[in-house]
């Protein structure tokens, strides 16, 4: 019986290794930064039985790093949307980052504080 390889094709010969690109790498690190958001969460609310409110602007952040961090990177690799619009791009999601950032760090307080 022969074994079952998932990077062998149909007439045995191995289909050849090609990593992902930049992109999706940074979406992947995109993905685990709300993976652990998520339990984090999660395991405070099995912890007290009570959710945290207010939280929106702090969940925003990672989305907003990682577009500016995928708009340049896009430009890097494939040449789009074109120098000045991917650093126009990255500035401005890195300041609505930087401006939701101790907006949701206050929300965050507001939850553990009286």
């Amino acid at each position: 019986m022969a074994e079952l390889d998932p990077n062998r094709r149909e007439d045995g010969e191995k289909k050849p290794f090609i990593p992902a690109s930049p992109v999706k790498r940074a979406l992947a690190w995109i993905g685990i930064v709300y993976m652990v958001i998520i339990v984090l969460l999660t395991t405070y609310i099995y912890a007290t039985g009570t959710p945290l409110t207010n939280l929106a602007p702090l969940l925003a952040v990672p989305a907003l790093v990682g577009l500016g961090i995928v708009g340049l990177i896009s430009w890097r690799t494939t040449g789009r949307p074109g120098k000045w619009a991917a650093i126009a791009l990255a500035a401005v999601c890195w300041a609505a980052a930087a401006y939701s950032l101790p907006r949701g760090i206050l929300g965050l307080l507001s939850n553990l504080g009286g």
